[in-house]
């Protein structure tokens, strides 16, 4: 499969660049003529640009030679894909703003729980065959998988307790077609209902 026949967000280089990313730039732009590493005409300059990037490709050279620069890779998606294996995404990580899981006969484990998330919305695509996944998020956080179509398989979302203001939310997309999807609070959570 060639680059242009990839789904756009595995396109990495022609990524779209958001609003929150061109401000992120901005704002270390506007740092970085404070400490004196940009001039007023530079400043102009590159801020100009950043407002009318439309991809990252275009915003990574803008802050690549400042100090303290903002490395916009960390951001690219997070691809977990197998076919009879198992993965798991656990422990601490930085989460994305997308996550795309393809599973065959294999199992995805995602533990969002140590993670950090630096997002107020998060994208899961699924593509579920006969494998599964399973997500474990932290309580407080808002999923929804109205975006998930079903065929002969199956979607349970356990994590339905009232969100708290301004967590993220998980916004779970794709598609199951015999295979399963499980989403829950960590295991502490059900035991500390059972002695409530």
């Amino acid at each position: 499969m060639t680059e242009e026949q990839l789904p756009a967000h595995r396109q990495t280089p022609a990524r779209r660049a958001s609003h929150d990313d061109r401000e992120q730039v901005a704002e270390r732009l506007r740092e970085a003529a404070g400490d004196g590493q940009l001039d007023l005409a530079e400043l102009e300059e590159r801020l100009e640009s950043a407002f009318a990037a439309k991809t990252y490709a275009e915003l990574v050279p803008l802050t690549a030679d400042l100090s303290g620069a903002v490395d916009l890779r960390l951001d690219e998606p997070l691809v977990l894909e197998t076919r009879a294996g198992a993965i798991k995404q656990t422990g601490y990580w930085d989460v994305p703003r997308l996550i795309s899981a393809t599973t065959d006969k294999g199992s995805i484990a995602i533990d969002f729980t140590g993670a950090t998330c630096r997002h107020r919305e998060v994208a899961l695509e699924l593509d579920v065959r006969k494998g599964s996944i399973e997500v474990i998020v932290p309580l407080g956080w808002s999923v929804t998988t109205h975006g998930v179509k079903v065929d002969m398989g199956a979607v349970e979302n356990k994590a339905t307790t009232q969100p708290a203001p301004g967590s993220p939310v998980l916004q779970v997309t794709g598609e199951v077609t015999k295979g399963s999807v499980q989403i829950r609070y960590p295991r502490w959570w059900k035991r500390r209902q059972r002695r409530a």
